[in-house]
C-alpha cells in the first residue's frame, strides 16, 4: 500500500511540474482550422487578375481518420495559392521559437511547394504573394524525382539566407509534421514527425555572418615537424648472403627435347623461372616513429572580419503567418499550424494527432489505393470490351464486302477455253 501511495505521489508531482511548465510557455498562434477559421484567414487576390490564382477547400481530404478534423487544401491545378492570417505581434528575443505544421500531399504533385512563411511589418493580405518579404520560410518543395527539398530560409537585415545543408522532405501521400526550433544561442533543430532530422547553428549552417575561424594561410609547417608515421628500423640487419640470391634459376623440371641437336641448335640450357627464394631488394622493416606528430594541418585562427551579433537569431517582430505556393497539381492539405516558444508542447501536439492516427491513416490510404487500382482495372477491362465490340461490329458490317471476290475482266478466257 505504501509503494502505491509513493507512485501516486510521484505522478502528481510530475503532473504538477508539467502544469507549471506549460503555464509559463506561450502560444503565439495555433490553428487547427476549426469553426471560425475563415474570420482569421484572408485569401489573397495575387495573380487572380491574370487567371493564375488558385483557392483553398475546407476539407479533411481523402483517407482521413477523422472526417471532421479538417484543414485547407490547395484547389485548381497549375495555380498560385496565397492565404495569410494576422497574429498577435511577438519577437523571439531571449526565447525559443517553435514553428510547426502538418501537410498531406494527396496529389501526384509533380512540381510544387508546401511551405509556410512568417511575415513581419505591415502586409496587405489581399495582395500577399511571392514578392512579399518574409522573415522565415520553412517546408517541403517537390519537383519530379530529383527535387525533394526541405526549405529553411531566414531573413537577416533584409536579405534572405537559405540553409547550406541539403535537407530532404517526405514525398508520400500521408500526413507529416514539420517542426523548426530556433534557440537564443542560435542553435536550431529540424524535426519531421517528432524525429530530429537536422541540428546545428546559425553561425555555421547559414552564410549570414563571416566564419568565426579561418585557416592561417601564412602558416608554414615547422622544419622539425616529423609527419612520418613509420620509419625504417635502424636495428634491422640484412641477412648474410641475401644479395647473392638470384632472381631467376634454371627450371629443374625442364628436359632437353628428344630432337635437340647440339650441332645445329647449340648447347641446350634449362629455361629460367622465378626463384621462390628471391625476396627482391632488401629493405629495412618499418616501425612506429617515436617522433611522429601527426599530419601537419594549417591552423585555424580568429577571423579578423568576423563581428559577432548576439541577436543573430532574433527575427523581425512577427505579425503574420502565410501560405504562398505554386503547384502543378493541387491537393495539399495544410493543418495544425503552431507558433510557440515550447518544444515540449509542440512535441505533445504531434503525439496527440500524428502518432495516434498514423497507422489508421496508412490503412485507410492503402484501402483507398486498393479501390483505385480495382477501379482502374475495371475501367481498362470495360474499355477493352468496348473496343472488341466495336471491332466485331465493323467486321460484321463490312465483312461481306471485304471477302467478296473481285470481278476479273479476264474470266471470259475460261469460257473461251471450255468451248475449244
Amino acid at each position: 500500500m505504501g509503494e502505491l501511495a509513493a507512485k501516486q505521489s510521484l505522478l502528481l508531482l510530475l503532473f504538477f511540474f508539467l502544469f507549471l511548465h506549460f503555464a509559463f510557455s506561450e502560444i503565439f498562434f495555433e490553428e487547427r482550422f476549426e469553426d471560425g477559421w475563415k474570420s482569421r484567414w484572408v485569401l489573397s487576390d495575387w495573380k487572380r487578375s491574370e487567371g493564375k490564382a488558385g483557392t483553398f477547400k475546407y476539407t479533411a481530404g481523402k483517407w482521413a481518420v477523422d472526417p471532421d478534423d479538417k484543414g485547407i487544401q490547395t484547389y485548381n491545378d497549375a495555380k498560385h495559392y496565397a492565404i495569410s492570417a494576422k497574429i498577435p505581434e511577438f519577437i523571439n528575443k531571449n526565447r525559443t521559437l517553435v514553428v510547426q505544421y502538418s501537410i498531406k500531399f494527396e496529389q501526384d504533385i509533380e512540381c510544387g511547394g508546401g511551405y509556410i512563411k512568417l511575415l513581419s511589418g505591415y502586409v496587405n493580405q489581399k495582395k500577399f504573394g511571392g514578392d512579399t518579404p518574409y522573415s522565415l520560410m520553412f517546408g517541403p518543395d517537390i519537383c519530379g524525382s530529383q527535387t525533394k527539398k526541405l526549405h529553411l530560409i531566414l531573413s537577416y537585415q533584409g536579405q534572405n539566407y537559405p540553409i547550406k545543408k541539403d535537407l530532404q522532405c517526405e514525398t508520400d501521400k500521408l500526413t507529416h509534421f514539420y517542426t523548426f526550433i530556433l534557440r537564443p544561442d542560435a542553435s536550431y533543430s529540424v524535426l519531421v514527425d517528432n524525429r530530429e532530422r537536422e541540428t546545428g547553428s546559425m553561425y555555421t549552417d547559414w552564410d549570414i555572418l563571416p566564419p568565426q575561424k579561418i585557416k592561417d594561410l601564412k602558416a608554414i609547417k615547422p622544419a622539425d615537424w616529423d609527419d612520418r608515421e613509420f620509419i625504417d628500423d635502424p636495428n634491422d640487419v640484412k641477412p648474410e648472403g641475401y644479395d647473392s640470391i638470384p632472381a631467376e634459376i634454371p627450371d629443374p623440371k625442364a628436359k632437353e627435347p628428344d630432337d635437340w641437336d647440339d650441332e645445329e641448335d647449340g648447347i641446350w640450357k634449362r629455361p629460367k623461372i622465378p626463384n621462390p627464394a628471391y625476396k627482391g631488394p632488401w629493405k629495412r622493416k618499418k616501425i612506429k616513429n617515436p617522433n611522429y606528430k601527426g599530419k601537419w594541418k594549417t591552423p585555424w585562427i580568429d577571423n579578423p572580419e568576423f563581428e559577432d551579433d548576439l541577436d543573430l537569431y532574433v527575427l523581425k517582430p512577427i505579425k503574420y503567418v502565410g501560405i504562398e505556393v505554386w503547384q502543378v497539381k493541387a491537393g495539399s492539405v495544410f493543418d495544425n499550424i503552431l507558433i510557440c516558444d515550447d518544444p515540449l508542447y509542440a512535441r505533445q501536439v504531434v503525439d496527440d494527432i500524428w502518432a495516434k492516427n498514423r497507422e489508421a491513416e496508412k490503412e485507410a490510404f492503402e484501402e483507398a489505393e486498393k479501390e483505385r487500382r480495382a477501379r482502374e482495372e475495371e475501367e481498362s477491362k470495360r474499355a477493352r470490351e468496348e473496343g472488341e465490340k466495336r471491332r466485331k461490329e465493323r467486321d460484321h458490317r463490312y465483312g461481306d464486302k471485304r471477302h467478296r471476290r473481285r470481278h476479273d475482266p479476264h474470266d471470259y478466257l475460261d469460257d473461251y477455253h471450255d468451248e475449244l
